[in-house]
């Protein structure tokens, strides 16, 4: 064994670099070949900054910037200046975004405006008319946040405090309807009684200038004669003043119900508890009081007794949820108790828990054997309870998500939502977007949702919609790079959990340059030496492919250590699998043992192998911008869609519908090429998210503005 295989075996083995054979990773400035051309984000149109708004439904509540000024650019574009127009408009969207990232959360309207004058609109009178014509068509409502620390707390806030407000503007309805109608009785029955009709009583009722024809004194007289007197006992009218009093004590103030501990969150419940009980009785009464019903004999006794053992759902669900907003590095003992107790209850709390770091150097604390895992996993000790809304992302598919943050908001008990927000402070200088979304991709943060009001089972109730390529253990891109020689070269490349971890300061001791660049024979990829079967010593060393700041691609070694951990990390992506439906152990066994049969029972075995109900539409870890070669190559003149990469992220389908469409696993194609103009195809290879359309050549030569088009497409064929 020569010394350079010697020294990559000892530094797999123990994580110790002999002589100079490998170099260390610390200050290289490395990042993951597939993340590598993706680190400067304001040059990229993404799902960030989000703009949040007020108006409309909770889906529709925060919405990508990039979204907003494409729509704009649909309704607002004309024939006669398209491609002046729209570089001007998609110009000041870059500047807004990079304000966004540099600065606190400001309005879109305020940003706008700056972005406009600092690009001379104020001197420009056609570009002063172009940009007040976009910012009308984009409406100016709402607040920039870009993906930054904040973001969760203030995005889930924002979202709560919308169905919040909507459920309390109903509930105060429901309650001045309730208190009319109890005046109503009280005013009838005074009406009927003596001091009802004195004439002071009888002329107040008239009043205006008619009082002048009439004798009360007179009227008072006979009436009090032919009265009936008053309908109401004592204790009845003590009873409906009461409820009138109850009803009007309650007031939704969102700062109110919205906590920052879980200690505190719980501790303001019990101590406001009561006054719902009092409210939720007060409510039912009224009810039987306004029908007729209310019999005291029967209902004295039960509202005595009315939320001794708690409110039953439906009276919960007319007061507004709390919230609570918590990072996981506050969640100490008390604060993990008394989440376990709001977990537990089946009140209506809504819990964020946002992970600022999801990696940690555990190894280094006597008695711990692992390392590397944040602990413990909130989201995967709520899914036990059952009866939790559990839903669980990195801040970078929060714009992808938003109907399960709706049904986890509208969810009438607990809810948990633990969220990454990429915001670590040993990654450097990556974007917490680009973390984030790593740690989706490297199945070191996971999404998945589950809904216990879905349905009876599982299968309804658990989703890994949003997870990049969810069947497999780790996504796989293609990779196109030069060699040595200059020569190209198309690989296809995992992004492991050790991908993830690289970006970690912290792990660079696992970690290990070859100083030659090249990977020989000796070498293998983490994602192959993950499923290699372990012997007494390696044949192959395991290494990632990472980029240094110069764009030199370089080949790392990575220790058993890491590579054990990334072990682990694919065991628990498996049980999700399970839980999502995906390669499940009990229905390939019994494919194994005969005893299911997928030809003869297609239908049983698709219910038994079910699959996720879509595939991903997160913003998942960018790939590199190149084809993935297919056997067939399509010719670079025909228009197409690389299809098995579509990430669904409607893009193009709200560009044009009818030319570009999904099939039955909701990724995209090209429908009817002759339904939409070479530049709708060119803005829609512009704005892929992962730049897998291909205008190929123009149909129609006589197209305005071609020989622009041709320019801009040729980064796509």
């Amino acid at each position: 064994m020569d010394t350079a295989r010697q020294a990559r075996v000892a530094f797999y083995l123990t994580g110790k670099r002999p002589g100079a054979e490998l170099e260390p990773v610390a200050g290289m400035d490395l990042t993951p070949a597939l993340l590598a051309a993706y680190r400067d984000l304001t040059k990229l149109r993404y799902d960030y900054p989000l703009v949040l708004r007020e108006d409309g439904d909770i889906s529709a509540a925060a919405r990508p910037l990039s979204a907003l000024v494409d729509e704009a650019l649909r309704q607002s574009v004309r024939d006669d200046d398209d491609e002046r127009y729209s570089r001007r408009v998609l110009r000041l969207e870059e500047r807004v975004r990079k304000a966004a990232a540099a600065g606190p959360p400001r309005t879109l309207s305020e940003l706008w405006a700056e972005a406009a004058e600092h690009m001379g609109a104020a001197d420009d009178d056609g570009l002063r008319e172009d940009l007040e014509r976009a910012a009308e068509a984009a409406g100016m409502e709402g607040v920039v946040c870009d993906c930054d620390p904040g973001l969760p707390s203030r995005l889930f806030f924002h979202l709560w405090r919308m169905v919040q407000l909507d459920k309390s503007a109903r509930l105060e309805l429901g309650l001045a309807r309730l208190v009319q109608k109890l005046t109503d009785i009280l005013r009838a029955d005074n009406a009927r009684s003596i001091k009802g009709r004195s004439p002071e009583s009888l002329q107040a009722a008239i009043g205006g200038l008619d009082a002048e024809a009439f004798d009360f004194e007179a009227m008072s007289q006979v009436l009090v004669r032919t009265a009936n007197q008053t309908t109401l006992t004592e204790t009845r009218r003590q009873r409906l003043e009461a409820l009138i009093g109850a009803l009007g004590r309650y007031r939704f103030a969102p700062d109110a119900y919205f906590f920052g501990s879980c200690v505190e969150a719980l501790k303001a419940w019990q101590d406001r508890f009561g006054m719902l009980v009092d409210v939720a009785r007060a409510i039912a009464m009224a009810e039987l009081e306004i029908a007729g019903d209310y019999r005291e004999d029967r209902h004295d006794v039960f509202f005595d007794e009315y939320g001794a053992d708690g409110l039953a759902p439906d009276d919960l669900a007319q007061f507004a949820d709390y919230l609570v907003c918590v990072n996981a590095s506050a969640m100490d003992a008390s604060e993990q108790a008394s989440l376990m107790e709001l977990l537990s209850s089946g009140l209506p709390f809504k819990i964020l828990i946002q992970t600022d770091d999801v990696l940690e150097a555990a190894m280094h604390t006597p008695g711990k054997q692992g390392f590397g895992r944040s602990a413990p996993h909130f989201a995967n000790m709520a899914l036990g309870l059952n009866e939790v809304y559990v839903m669980q992302s990195p801040a970078s598919a929060l714009p992808q998500l938003s109907d399960p943050i709706a049904e986890g908001m509208r969810y009438p008990e607990t809810a948990l939502f633990s969220v990454f927000s990429g915001a670590s402070p040993y990654a450097g200088t990556l974007p917490p977007y680009l973390l984030s979304a790593a740690s989706a991709e490297s199945r070191a943060f996971p999404i998945f949702a589950y809904d216990p009001s879905a349905g009876p089972d599982m299968a309804s109730r658990f989703s890994l919609a949003g997870n990049p390529q969810p069947e497999q253990d780790w996504p796989e891109h293609p990779l196109h790079y030069e060699d040595a020689d200059r020569q190209g070269v198309s690989d296809t490349v995992a992004f492991t959990f050790v991908d993830f971890a690289s970006l970690d300061e912290r792990f660079a001791r696992h970690l290990a340059r070859v100083p030659t660049g090249g990977r020989d024979e000796a070498m293998i990829p983490v994602s192959e030496a993950l499923v290699a079967e372990a012997g007494p010593g390696p044949e192959r060393v395991p290494c990632i492919q990472m980029v240094d700041g110069q764009d030199r691609l370089q080949q790392v070694l990575v220790d058993e250590k890491l590579l054990r951990e990334a072990r682990r990390c694919r065991e628990a992506w498996h049980n999700l699998q399970e839980l999502g439906g995906i390669h499940n152990s009990y229905a390939e066994r019994l494919l194994a043992e005969g005893r299911l049969q997928p030809e003869a029972d297609t239908d049983a075995a698709a219910e038994t192998l079910a699959k996720p109900d879509k595939e991903s539409a997160s913003p998942s870890v960018p790939v590199d911008e190149a084809a993935v070669e297919t056997e067939s190559e399509p010719s670079p003149d025909e228009a197409f869609i690389e299809t098995a990469r579509c990430t669904t992220c409607n893009e193009c389908t709200e560009i044009n519908d009818k030319m570009f469409a999904y099939d039955d696993n909701r990724q995209a194609y090209i429908a009817d090429r002759t339904a939409g103009t070479y530049a709708q195809l060119v803005e829609a290879a512009e704005s892929c998210q992962v730049s897998i359309i291909h205008p190929g050549k123009p149909l129609d030569p006589d197209e305005p503005g071609l020989d622009e088009l041709v320019k801009r497409a040729e980064p796509f064929i």
